[in-house]
């Protein structure tokens, strides 16, 4: 496989299916919904960096061209977030694992082990930085018409929030009541659909299933906007919000 960070996009091959699995059977998680939320990481593989043969991770390829978001999100913008903030992570996860237990784990396991252990905080963060990144890729699509037209996600979103455009709303004023960095969250929990955002690096994983996210660290919107949070998520939830990706992820 290519050495450079910036490789040309090459499929990522699926990951082992049992590994999480097998780590939940010993932590005794017998919940249907647990269950189902481990799943879906499984599932997921575009969340999950390809790795080379020395099993070190590599960055995830964008799944559109850097100028695809225009005019709302720059290259210039998705250029320094994707090729330095997070290949910065890539880089930082394979450092602080390299020659631990971690270093044979998939991405999804190093988040979900070291979520609570404080003695790990740096592996953490960077681990699910590169996850939600990833995430948030998918999250985005080139602009189009941007109407839903799943019934099954409809109607759900029709149930617990009244309408789309109430939902648009919430998860603006959700992700302009995050204080500092984090992240917004489109997620499923027990069946019902939430906004929550989460600080830093955290991220739903283990106790809902994410359908869409809003990276709300400055990286992701000062060099287009600079401190104008709002305008940038006007942008984003109107024009860019790819509700075929959280449709995908609600049938998993």
């Amino acid at each position: 496989p290519h050495s450079d960070l910036n490789a040309a996009r090459l499929p990522i091959p699926p990951r082992p299916r049992h590994t999480i699995y097998i780590f939940y059977q010993k932590m005794n998680k017998k919940s249907t919904f647990f269950s189902k939320t481990v799943a879906f990481f499984i599932k997921n593989s575009y969340c999950t960096s390809k790795r080379r043969n020395n099993m070190t991770f590599e960055l995830p390829p964008l799944p559109y061209e850097k100028n695809a978001l225009e005019p709302f999100i720059s290259a210039n913008t998705l250029t320094f977030h994707y090729e330095k903030h997070h290949a910065t992570y890539v880089k930082n996860l394979n450092d602080l694992i390299k020659g631990t237990p971690l270093e044979n784990e998939t991405l999804e396991d190093i988040i979900l082990q070291t979520a609570k252990d404080s003695s790990k905080q740096a592996v953490y963060n960077n681990a699910a930085q590169v996850w939600n990144h990833t995430f948030y890729w998918h999250s985005l699509k080139s602009p189009h018409n941007d109407k839903i037209n799943d019934p099954t996600l409809l109607g759900l979103i029709q149930r617990d929030f009244g309408s789309v455009e109430n939902l648009k709303n919430v998860l603006k004023s959700t992700a302009m009541g995050q204080f500092g960095s984090g992240w917004c969250w489109l997620v499923l929990d027990h069946d019902m659909l939430k906004v929550v955002r989460t600080p830093n690096a955290e991220n739903p994983l283990g106790t809902s299933k994410p359908l869409l996210c809003i990276d709300v660290w400055e990286h992701a919107y000062y060099l287009d906007y600079q401190n104008k949070r709002a305008d940038y998520l006007d942008k984003v939830v109107e024009h860019l919000l790819n509700w075929d990706f959280a449709v995908k992820n609600l049938s998993l």
